[in-house]
């Protein structure tokens, strides 16, 4: 199909793009792209229009840590649910951690999951490979045929790496295959089996704590690790404001490292589990309000240069235990692109700086080409009305799992299409 987006705000900060604009989109790829008396989208044919009128056209959004459950894991969720709901928040690249069943550590599992998103046909999903074998970390991974199987780098999702020797061989075998490594920094003995952070509230609840030392501490030996290997790396998921500057001191020494933060780390804190709140029960912990306002002042200045979901859909008992007991995660996707716009609210980011933080920059740390609206690019494009209010309820909610400390909140900035190669994947119907 020949679309023509019309009389939309198109923002593209990869091209450096703020204004009205057409879109025209053919053979699933960006056309032109002017204004609407411009002699290519003049003589262009389209078989149907979009009036995006009062709203807002951007690229697709990329998201850094979407997991998917399947394969493995589907009575959680599986890829067709996931990357449903992935397209109406305007989602159109995932990055799926390697901690399925079984783990992403050979060429098949890799080729299995993105062939499944190919035939649900909702979202791209670019597989991380496992950083070592089963992810038990002992042995480093085939990283070679991973890569060669489609795996955007390397990392060993939230299993700890205790024996420094085997993380920087596989640092050393990464940056021969120019693979990026992605860090969950946190060290397991000083986690000592916590599940939120540790401090005031933690003592007071009575539930073991995390200390920020955790996080701190790994990322010293990873920084350390990086240096010395010169392996390009990304830090995921980052909850300490300590750890932020650490990471921007050594961008500012030139390591060649980037950093992300989930949206749900930039608004909640260790306050939100004061009444046993399961649904707050992540990893990492929710921090301390001074923890929170760090994030985002790094985020500010650009220490940290992507913003990501980090969705872990759950079923209903996964959340109903004793809050140590219950299983960590919250069902994100949705709720990705109206948290990160509360930040524009708020005055945090400007609504450039923000949607890069979506787009082209997680893009450009996964190194695909896509987070833009350059001609010829993939027509992969969110369409959004920022001054639309809306719920999140569990109807609302279009992801298998419906774990979220955000049920019922209001929510500005509503996803009306969202084009997947040209095709729409999602048409929010009012």
């Amino acid at each position: 199909m020949r679309l023509r987006i019309i009389n939309g705000r198109v923002i593209d900060p990869a091209n450096s793009i703020d204004s009205v604009q057409d879109i025209c989109i053919a053979n699933g790829v960006i056309h032109a792209i002017g204004p609407s008396l411009g002699s290519a989208s003049r003589d262009f044919t389209a078989d149907r229009e979009i009036d995006a009128e009062n709203q807002i056209c951007i690229p697709g959004l990329v998201d850094l840590s979407a997991r998917l459950r399947e394969p493995g894991h589907e009575h959680k969720a599986t890829i067709a649910s996931e990357t449903r709901a992935a397209a109406s928040g305007g989602i159109t690249t995932l990055c799926c951690p390697p901690d399925t069943a079984p783990i992403i550590d050979t060429p098949a599992v890799a080729s299995l999951i993105r062939n499944r998103a190919i035939a649900a046909g909702y979202a791209h999903v670019v597989p991380l490979g496992a950083l070592t074998q089963g992810l038990k970390s002992e042995h480093i991974s085939e990283m070679a045929a991973l890569k060669e199987a489609g795996c955007a780098g390397v990392n060993n999702a939230s299993r700890h790496i205790n024996n420094a020797h085997v993380l920087r061989c596989a640092m050393e075998y990464a940056a021969t295959q120019n693979l990026t490594v992605f860090l969950n920094p946190e060290d397991y003995w000083l986690r000592n089996q916590g599940c939120m952070h540790e401090g005031m509230v933690s003592t007071r609840l009575g539930l073991p704590g995390i200390p920020e030392s955790a996080e701190i501490a790994a990322v010293a030996r990873d920084l350390i690790l990086i240096e010395q290997t010169g392996v390009r790396a990304h830090f995921c998921r980052l909850s300490t404001a300590r750890a932020a500057r650490m990471v921007a001191r050594a961008r500012y020494e030139g390591l060649p490292i980037s950093a992300d933060v989930s949206a749900h780390h930039l608004y909640l804190t260790e306050m939100d589990v004061s009444d046993f709140n399961s649904q707050c029960h992540i990893t990492p912990p929710l921090r301390t309000q001074r923890d929170r306002d760090g994030l985002r002042a790094s985020l500010a200045r650009g220490t940290i240069t992507a913003i990501c979901s980090d969705h872990q859909p759950h079923e209903r008992d996964a959340k109903l235990a004793p809050f140590s007991a219950t299983e960590p995660g919250i069902s994100a996707l949705e709720t990705l692109l109206p948290l990160s716009l509360r930040l524009v609210d708020e005055d945090i980011l400007s609504l450039s700086d923000t949607i890069a933080c979506l787009t082209h920059q997680p893009a450009k740390i996964l190194g695909i080409h896509a987070g833009t609206l350059s001609i010829g690019a993939n027509a992969d494009i969110c369409i959004f009305d920022p001054n639309h209010y809306w719920t999140l309820t569990a109807k609302t909610l279009l992801s298998r799992g419906k774990n979220t400390p955000f049920m019922d909140w209001e929510f500005k900035g509503k996803v009306t299409h969202t084009l997947l190669g040209g095709k729409i994947v999602y048409e929010w119907m009012g």
